[in-house]
């Protein structure tokens, strides 16, 4: 295990600092001068080149990257040019938003997903597999931001049960309960889609391994049908639910920027919006990188998780 971990801590390394030069390179093509943006159209030439020079804006491209990268090793990803704060503290804090969000969106999918295809999968070729199914495809069909502005305009604006933008109310007590009622409608939004993937592609794999030797000499042998699917079956599925698990994992963070943006979470996706009209290069820089090496550890897990379930990866 040991030999196969540094081999994927490597490779993604070499991911992030790929990522990092994309990022770096991908700002900078973007028309429009920050200094200029943050001075507004009356600031004087002296005073955009003062501040051009004051953020390392006037260097060349590889020097500003060298430079930047250097200080990003240790944590230092620079001052945010639209904000005055450095970076490391405004991309944190906005993180904890982005996460709560995220894995609510990835407890529900993966739970709901993965019972809904299993369920389905049992009952193949009935009323409640149809149905279940077609139910999953119009999920997979619906854009999470539409989803997201039925629900506002039907649990917040008609039906007044739940809040329809941020995380905590003006005059609410800011505890718990009040996060959860807040997270109610963006999670529901985030996890229509992986859901409906999951409980899709869960149902194809088990009914592959239904369809067994094994599985069949099983239920020969006179075994209960609660011990067949769990240890026979579903267990036999775990590698192909991994991946499905996995990837939708790194889709549910990176659908986070147009949920936030649709209910005003305060999380990284909103802020990332603002950076980039804002030509705010250090945060855009610092928050692409945050969430790439996010996904990144995500991937690393899912690999790990693939060679504890399955021996002979690690032996490949």
């Amino acid at each position: 295990m040991q030999p196969y971990l540094v081999q994927r801590l490597l490779l993604a390394l070499v991911v992030l600092v790929g990522v990092s030069l994309l990022v770096f390179v991908v700002t900078r093509l973007t028309p429009g001068d920050p200094a200029r943006v943050l001075l507004g159209p009356r600031a004087t030439e002296e005073q955009v080149a003062q501040l051009r020079t004051r953020y390392g804006l006037d260097e060349p491209i590889y020097v500003q990257y060298v430079r930047w990268l250097g200080r990003s090793v240790t944590g230092d990803f620079g001052d945010s040019i639209q904000l005055h704060r450095p970076v490391l503290v405004e991309v944190s804090e906005r993180f904890r938003g982005t996460l709560i969000l995220a894995v609510s969106a990835m407890l529900v999918a993966f739970s709901l997903g993965i019972g809904i295809g299993l369920l389905a999968a049992l009952h193949a070729n009935t009323l409640l597999d149809r149905t279940l199914m077609s139910v999953a495809l119009l999920g997979i069909s619906l854009p999470p931001f539409w989803v997201g502005l039925i629900l506002i305009i039907a649990f917040s604006l008609w039906l007044r049960w739940l809040p329809a933008t941020g995380m905590l109310s003006p005059t609410g007590g800011g505890n718990a309960l009040d996060v959860l009622v807040h997270l109610v409608l963006p999670t529901v939004s985030l996890a229509v889609v992986p859901l409906a993937v999951i409980a899709r592609l869960v149902r194809a794999n088990v009914l592959e391994v239904l369809n067994q030797l094994y599985v069949r000499t099983a239920r020969a042998k006179g075994l209960p049908s609660r011990t067949v699917v769990l240890q026979h079956v579903f267990r036999n599925t775990l590698v192909g639910t991994v991946t499905i698990l996995g990837l939708e994992a790194g889709w549910l963070l990176a659908g986070t920027v147009y949920i936030e943006t649709v209910f005003a979470w305060p999380g990284i996706g909103s802020m990332l919006v603002n950076a980039i009209l804002q030509r705010d290069y250090p945060l855009v820089q610092g928050g692409v990188l945050l969430v790439a090496a996010t996904y990144v550890l995500i991937n690393l897990g899912t690999d790990l998780v693939y060679a504890y379930i399955d021996p002979r990866l690690r032996h490949a």
